[in-house]
């Protein structure tokens, strides 16, 4: 984990994570599970308020979501009936050897101590089974949402994603890269709101989280792109990292 303060950082914000953090595209969960049988078990590692959890619980498969952020795993518990998110980390995964047939980690790959990682998600899936790491990046090749992030502080960009990563260690094939786009349609309000659950502003000062959310009034009231509109149509790029247990 590369920062515990800023990862665990979210469980404050959790009600409002699960409400304006955007969903994966149907099309990104299909091909991250392409080729297993339905159903199949799936590890969420890092699921957060359960997001990804739901989204691939309506494939059919079975989940099990496994968050170490105590507050997290309530708002997922409440926002996901019949599933019972189970205390853990990347590197500790508190189940058996071969359980899973597939480990997704939406949003949250960034934040593992990679070889550890690597070697408890090797140890729980079955030879075979699948390990992807999925994110909603923002499109920034669109003006206004690349000004967004930098107002934000945001810094997840496309490119940081597909340079950073794509090499999960020995016990797994060569990495497959697809890519999904989408779109969530927002109010100003719950754009800041989406911005207000992200680990820069969570862990900012007071004073620098008011200086943030002023540029970002500032920016919805004079961009050429967004001034006068009631919502906006926030686009996104889906990246998955997909790669067999060998």
């Amino acid at each position: 984990m590369t920062d515990p303060t800023q990862a665990l950082s979210f469980g404050v914000a959790a009600a409002a994570y699960d409400r304006f953090r955007p969903r994966y595209p149907e099309a990104a969960l299909r091909w991250a599970l392409d080729g297993l049988a339905t159903p199949a078990r799936v590890v969420d590692l890092g699921a957060g308020t359960g997001i990804l959890t739901r989204g691939v619980l309506a494939l059919g498969h079975d989940v099990v979501p496994v968050e170490p952020d105590p507050e997290m795993r309530a708002q997922l518990a409440v926002a996901t009936p019949g599933t019972t998110p189970l205390a853990g980390t990347a590197e500790a995964v508190p189940l058996p050897d071969g359980s899973a047939d597939a480990v997704l980690a939406g949003q949250a790959y960034h934040w593992f101590d990679k070889e550890p990682a690597h070697a408890a998600i090797a140890r729980v899936l079955r030879p075979g089974g699948t390990f992807a790491p999925i994110w909603n990046t923002r499109d920034d090749r669109v003006g206004w949402v690349a000004e967004l992030g930098r107002v934000a502080h945001l810094g997840d960009t496309a490119g940081d994603v597909t340079e950073k990563y794509g090499d999960f260690g020995p016990a797994f094939e060569p990495v497959e890269l697809g890519e999904f786009a989408h779109t969530t349609t927002l109010t100003p309000d719950e754009v800041i709101g989406m911005l207000h659950t992200r680990s820069y502003w969570l862990t900012a000062p007071p004073d620098e989280q008011e200086r943030v959310d002023r540029k970002l009034r500032e920016l919805f009231a004079t961009h050429p792109d967004l001034a006068g509109r009631e919502t906006v149509e926030l686009p996104y790029r889906t990246f998955v990292f997909r790669s067999r247990r060998r």
